[in-house]
């Protein structure tokens, strides 16, 4: 037995192999785990748990049908901070503040989705600050479904531009003070994160000694991957 981990699924319904993806390694894993953590952008975007739309209900459905055999864990991304309450209580999820501690398997770990890391993207943490804001989400929710469909498109359309046209960009990896200072706070934790799409195992070094930092695989052109906590620590794995 042992405990998964996941990042940056980016499920959207343009991409059917990812939501079978999902819903076969779920199938596979229930029951065979002792718990599943998702650590954010689950879905490529979320504009309320209100959205009736087919592809993620049917992505919920299959949570709620893992999570009646296994504990689910859930943490927001940059993608899917409109998680909810009704979300939480469709799929059968635990929502998770960011970061979160987790002591198992006799090792203590702290999880984050990592966009909060990337401290010199100055305008992205800017955006970060303003959606998180309750009051930005109250009246953001209040907008007709298909309104905030259209706005969560043209944001995607923006970011997935400036990816082609700018390529891999530094200032959206996560800096080394902003994970000093974390690991820092929290002693002899191991740092779990996704976000950045550089899957790795990195080594800090603190007052305290060497910490050491993984980047979950995320999901994307093909490749697909998670993290596994058991008594031996920390193994990265793909997924077919």
């Amino acid at each position: 037995m042992a405990i998964h981990l996941i990042s940056d699924l980016h499920l959207h319904a343009d991409a059917p192999w990812l939501g079978e993806l999902f819903r076969r390694t779920l199938r596979q894993w229930a029951g065979h785990i002792d718990a599943l953590y998702i650590l954010g952008d689950l879905f490529e975007y979320w504009v309320g748990d209100d959205d009736d739309d087919a592809f993620a209900r049917s992505m919920v459905a299959a949570m709620r049908d893992f999570s009646r055999h296994t504990p689910l864990f859930v943490m927001h991304g940059n993608r899917d901070f409109l998680l909810g309450a009704g979300f939480a209580a469709a799929s059968g999820a635990t929502l998770l503040p960011d970061p979160h501690p987790l002591q198992a398997c006799g090792h203590r770990y702290l999880l984050s989705h990592g966009d909060a890391l990337c401290g010199d993207d100055s305008a992205y943490q800017q955006f970060r600050a303003m959606v998180r804001q309750p009051a930005w989400q109250q009246a953001f929710l209040q907008k007709p479904l298909a309104e905030r469909h259209a706005i969560a498109r043209h944001i995607r359309e923006q970011s997935e531009s400036r990816k082609q046209q700018d390529g891999p960009s530094e200032i959206s990896d996560v800096t080394e003070d902003a994970v000093v200072a974390l690991l820092a706070a929290n002693p002899g934790c191991t740092l779990i994160h996704g976000h950045t799409h550089r899957p790795a195992v990195h080594h800090h070094a603190l007052a305290d000694g060497e910490r050491t930092r993984w980047v979950i695989q995320d999901w994307h052109d093909g490749r697909a991957g998670y993290l596994r906590l058991d008594d031996s620590g920390v193994s990265a794995h793909p997924l077919p």
